[in-house]
């Protein structure tokens, strides 16, 4: 994305030549005719610097370089004129103008200052966005295995990944939803822009649109600065709301006009700001049953869900439990300074036999803990919680003499099915038998509505 150049000047013709000049060295330039027009322009479309003549018929070049100080501080403003004096020029930059430049203008020296202040305003995007990241956490997520089922998932994702749609992520807990969303930025062409990730169960309600939409200064107790909201911090970028579901209903009606206008109102503003950003929504829960239900609205359901994507829980890709249980052993161990771990075959068959309800949010845990508990050199199944360290990660079958066959093989059959979290493919794979005969005997036991 081009930097931006608001170029204010009551003559035409020292606008046009500007912009010229701008628009040659890769920028992105628009015009206003002075101060009055430039104030609403500069807050809705947010340019990285501004070159201002100093003296024009109404609002001049210092009453721009004060409005501006009060709106948007962090622009850098460079102000032009043809009656330059060493004390204007203190004047200006103590009212705080980035620079001083005088007339006729110089070409090679206005784009020497035009490139310091656009460096000067990303190094404050950066620090705003890093401030965003701390407040919502940049937790990093890992997206990878060679099941049918993931195979799917990543050739989906490599699809739909250019467009610029927004995405609807569905799966379980803990399945890897913020990995596939990371994916579809990190191959889109937003990649080098920022990738902002909020859990919305984790925002309280009070706080949700301040987060969102920012505020400014006075805005409500509290808000002592202006602050932007994380939609406009990841314009340019992507913002990823985890657990969309769980977002206000007052607040869904504001987030959808955003993704209309593509226009943001910090609380507390009278001016809007203009943002580009891709919108990523992932949830575990059903959002048309939650359409129906009256808890999340049908058109921002619609508006959002241009694309969906189905994450499936890890039962339904165990062969990527070993994949991932080195990786995620790789990469604990070298925070750790330490060299990664084998895993002996029994803890890897255990760990491929587990049903992992808690999914790949899971799977990581338990490796953590393999290392904190193990030597360092190995995970064996006494590294292994409870759950998986049992042989052949199962559960005891009393089989007592003298019982009918018929109880055995039905309670052969519960334990199997919860071993597997009641995945009926991986349970009759483990049984030996297919599927139809697999339901054949659940319904002669009456489990055919287990779970």
């Amino acid at each position: 994305m081009p930097p931006r150049l608001l170029i204010v000047d009551d003559e035409p013709d020292g606008r046009e030549a500007l912009a010229e000049l701008a628009i040659g060295w890769g920028w992105e330039a628009r015009g206003a005719s002075d101060g009055e027009d430039a104030v609403p322009l500069a807050l809705a479309w947010q340019p990285d610097a501004i070159v201002s003549d100093l003296f024009m018929p109404t609002r001049d070049g210092m009453w721009l370089l004060r409005a501006l100080r009060a709106e948007v501080p962090e622009v850098p403003v460079i102000l032009l004129t043809g009656q330059a004096s060493v004390s204007l020029a203190v004047h200006a930059i103590q009212e705080g103008a980035y620079d001083f430049i005088e007339k006729p203008i110089a070409a090679a020296r206005l784009r020497l200052v035009l490139d310091r202040a656009v460096q000067k305003r990303a190094a404050h995007r950066e620090v705003e966005l890093l401030r965003g990241r701390l407040a919502v956490g940049d937790r990093r997520a890992v997206l990878l295995g060679e099941s049918p089922a993931t195979r799917a998932l990543l050739d989906l994702v490599r699809r739909v990944a250019p467009a610029a749609a927004s995405v609807v992520i569905q799966g379980p807990s803990g399945s890897g939803k913020e990995a596939v969303g990371r994916m579809v930025h990190d191959l889109s062409p937003r990649r080098e822009g920022p990738f902002l990730a909020v859990n919305c169960a984790a925002l309280p309600a009070p706080l949700a649109e301040a987060e969102l939409f920012g505020h400014e200064r006075g805005a409500f107790t509290g808000a002592r600065e202006r602050r932007p909201g994380l939609l406009e911090m990841a314009s340019g970028g992507t913002l990823f709301l985890d657990e969309v579901a769980d977002l206000p209903l007052e607040i869904q009606g504001k987030f959808l006009r955003v993704l209309e206008d593509r226009r943001v109102r910090r609380l507390g503003a009278n001016t809007e700001v203009e943002v580009d950003l891709r919108v990523l929504v992932a949830t575990h829960r059903d959002l048309r049953a939650e359409v129906r239900a009256g808890r999340f609205r049908e058109d921002l359901y619609f508006r959002l869900a241009v694309f969906t994507i189905d994450v499936p829980p890890l039962a339904d890709r165990l062969e990527d439990v070993t994949g991932l249980a080195h990786h995620f052993a790789a990469r604990l161990a070298a925070e750790a300074g330490r060299p990664p771990p084998e895993f002996r075959p029994e803890a890897l068959q255990a760990m491929r036999e587990h049903s992992w309800p808690g999914n790949v949010r899971e799977l990581r845990n338990v490796v953590e803990r393999a290392l904190i508990l193990g030597d360092g050199r190995a995970v064996r199944v006494a590294d292994l919680p409870p759950e998986l360290s049992r042989t052949g990660g199962g559960e005891e079958i009393r089989l007592g003499l003298g019982r009918p066959l018929e109880e055995v093989e039905r309670d052969y059959l519960l334990a199997t099915l919860r071993r597997f979290g009641g995945n009926r493919s991986r349970t009759a794979e483990a049984l030996g038998v297919s599927q139809k005969t697999l339901y054949n005997k659940l319904r002669r036991y009456a489990l055919e509505g287990w779970p």
